[in-house]
């Protein structure tokens, strides 16, 4: 049983009281009994409103549910079904065009464009190696990946490999000299660089002195000005820094001495609260409370074992570098950081109310993250985050301007409670629910004076669009999806609706997740239309495809694109409300019945399994041709609805759903052979991870919205009891 501790209505976790009052609060100008006192009235102001939302949320479906039941057996009659949505309240009518006000925001988020890591913030090692992805080696980006071919002898892996380094360098300066061109000649030519009078000149082998073709480019240099050990360059509003070392083992071996290109990478990044950790409880909670913690003070570590050394690892400093005329400046080494809220939907037993109910998690999430985050407004930390003085809370699985406006009221609540500056939180609206999307424009509205940011999830967009359109009709093949037009019309009509709201030079556009960690050679080709559709800011899985990513970002003006892309006529809205239904069912053979099935129960399942048994809410799990995919929530959550849709309408059978997941177990259990901590689901089938994935499938249409959180936190509860 979970200790607590009463405040007023409140039955409080003792190991979350005990992190507030012992570790959060000491600093801050907000008592305990403060504390407690105004969360006790935010709860009894603002849960109904939330559980309201929820019920609401039902409601809609049940008639759109019902809507689709009447008419089965006929042909969707389009122009009727946006009548009907209109008539209940799911979509409502686009009000009078208006700008966004978002006031006191960072320029990482309103001016300068670049790649976006999210990283779960229960692993104290993941979230510090994002929050120092602010800068990234270019020659290791390149040289650990796909990205250079291993043809002729250019191997990776073991020792240095000589001719796998010269590729290496030879992307690296046809990368330079279409970024920073030289005046003349290429920096395959160059032997030395030096700064004079504020300039920079630059050496080539024929001893010929030249300068850069943009000379506002260059802005600052590290070391001598005669012997520069860094050379500062700024393009596209983002940074990057020749690094000069003779005595280096690449260095020594160039003609100018460069021994790396260092890339200003992750811009921004996301520490998650919500889809890529496992938190079910008030352990769970704490423990990811007290990494944001220690990220906004600035302080947190972790040791960790690596080969035969033990490592610690911090947030690393500012760097120092000299302008052009020698005087010293700072540039952030630190990505700046978001944190991202869970939605409306889950509750947590870590507090519960005065019946005895577990309080919304959303709540919880929002007095505790903002409260900790006080500590860099304060300037309580040695290494700042927001300059702007701001706090950017993403929040996820919203539904509609209404939900929008919940969340922008309790962040008003918050802030008179802790005694924070009003609009000083802000908020990113997560566009991956099918009347979020819909309704976009007027969700910005609710919000216009917190908004600092959109984006494209197409992966929640995919599972809410199946869940929605449930009774409708079984659903194309799932690797089909992303080909369907209502995909790119909605990618377009997020940027579309952005613009129109004024976001370009304000705030984000974003564009989601690349899936495939170690296909970088791919995600560099397909990530390379993200700016040029306006995005920008992109979603990458880890810090090395933010090094990469950031090339495109030097390679295409976004604001450019923006203003071009104003222009264009909207996406279509038709397109966004054409339900992606399978015409034809008996076209499927059995066999390919069968293997859409294999492929989404061995996804399921080796997500699940990691998610029950061991508590990682986000890991690389191989899929059934066992190509590692970044797996979370929203993955799950197409797979096991897709499944569930299947199900539904008779493209399969129950005992063909459990045989299926089965065989796929024995295939999971095998990939997982090499894992120690990892517990076998065959032959007994019997464990929690294997019930859970079975549940998500059959019990999948009953789902709210089709979220795996309830039967995932009911199920991970059970196996850590």
């Amino acid at each position: 049983m979970t200790e607590r501790v009463q405040y007023g209505s409140l039955q409080v976790a003792k190991e979350l009281d005990e992190l507030l009052g012992k570790e959060i609060l000491p600093g801050l100008n907000v008592t305990r009994d403060e504390f407690w006192i105004s969360f006790n009235e935010i709860v009894e102001e603002f849960v109904p409103r939330n559980n309201s939302l929820i019920s609401h949320r039902e409601n809609l479906q049940e008639k759109i549910d019902k809507w689709h039941l009447d008419r089965k057996g006929q042909s969707h009659n389009h122009e009727e079904y946006k009548t009907f949505l209109k008539e209940i309240g799911y979509w409502v009518e686009e009000a009078n065009d208006f700008q966004i006000t978002t006031a006191h925001v960072d320029p990482e988020i309103s001016e300068i464009a670049g790649p976006q890591l999210v990283v779960p913030v229960m692993n104290a090692r993941f979230s510090l190696n994002a929050a120092n992805a602010r800068w990234g080696s270019l020659y290791d980006a390149l040289y650990g990946t796909d990205m250079i071919s291993e043809e002729g002898g250019a191997e990776r892996g073991g020792a240095y490999n000589p001719l796998r380094g010269d590729k290496v360098i030879e992307f690296s300066k046809t990368f330079l000299n279409k970024t920073i061109p030289l005046s003349q000649g290429t920096f395959q030519e160059v032997t030395s660089f030096q700064v004079h009078d504020g300039n920079l000149e630059v050496t080539l082998s024929d001893q010929s002195k030249v300068s850069l073709k943009d000379n506002s480019k260059f802005i600052g240099y590290a070391g001598e000005p005669g012997n520069p050990s860094g050379i500062l360059f700024k393009n596209n509003k983002l940074h990057l820094e020749i690094q000069v070392d003779r005595e280096d083992s690449v260095g020594k071996d160039d003609a100018a001495g460069i021994k790396d290109i260092l890339i200003e990478s992750a811009v921004t990044t996301i520490q998650d609260l919500e889809d890529s950790i496992a938190a079910v409880d008030a352990e769970d909670k704490v423990a990811a409370y007290r990494n944001w913690l220690g990220l906004m003070k600035g302080d947190l570590k972790e040791t960790f074992i690596k080969g035969d050394s033990e490592l610690t690892r911090q947030l690393n400093t500012d760097r120092e570098y000299r302008d052009t005329l020698g005087k010293e400046f700072l540039l952030t080494g630190r990505s700046l950081m978001l944190v991202r809220n869970v939605g409306h939907l889950m509750t947590n037993p870590a507090i519960l109310d005065k019946a005895g109910k577990e309080i919304p998690e959303g709540i919880l999430d929002a007095m505790f993250t903002i409260c900790i985050a006080k500590h860099d407004l304060e300037g309580n930390n040695p290494l700042s985050n927001s300059r702007a003085g701001s706090v950017y809370i993403v929040k996820p699985k919203m539904h509609g301007p209404e939900e929008v406006q919940f969340t922008c009221d309790l962040f008003t609540a918050v802030e008179e409670a802790l005694k924070i500056r009003p609009l000083t939180v802000k908020i990113g609206i997560m566009d991956e629910e099918r009347r979020t999307t819909i309704n976009l424009k007027e969700c910005i509205r609710a919000a216009k004076d917190r908004v600092i940011f959109i984006n494209t999830g197409f992966l929640d967009r995919t599972g809410d669009e199946i869940h929605t359109s449930m009774e409708a009709g079984p659903m194309i093949p799932k690797a089909l999806m992303k080909q369907q037009p209502w995909i790119s019309a909605y990618e377009d009509w997020n940027v579309d609706k952005g613009l129109e709201a004024g976001f370009s030079g304000k705030a984000q556009i974003g564009k989601g997740m690349w899936p495939m960690p170690d296909e970088m050679l791919e995600m560099y080709k397909t990530k390379a239309i993200h700016p040029e559709a306006g995005a920008n800011c992109a979603w990458v899985p880890s810090p090395t495809a933010a090094t990469l990513h950031a090339l495109h970002y030097h390679q295409v003006s976004v604001s450019e694109a923006q203003e071009k892309l104003l222009e264009r006529v909207e996406a279509d809205i038709n397109e966004i409300l054409t339900i992606p239904l399978l015409e034809n069912p008996s076209s499927l053979s059995d066999k390919e019945i069968q293997d859409e099935l294999d492929n989404n129960a061995q996804g399921i399942l080796g997500y699940v399994v990691r998610w029950i048994d061991q508590g990682v809410g986000c890991s690389k799990v191989p899929d059934i041709n066992n190509i590692g995919l970044m797996e979370d929530r929203a993955t799950c959550r197409i797979s096991s609805q897709h499944m569930a849709n299947w199900l539904h309408h008779g493209l399969c059978s129950e005992e063909q759903v459990l045989e299926t997941m089965k065989k796929m177990a024995l295939v999971v259990d095998q990939q997982n052979e090499g894992d120690s901590d990892y517990l076998n689901m065959a032959p007994s089938f019997d464990g929690q991870a294997f019930k859970a994935a079975c549940d998500l499938v059959l019990l999948g249409r009953s789902q709210p919205s089709g979220y795996t959180e309830p039967i995932l936190h009911k199920r991970r509860l059970e196996f850590k009891s």
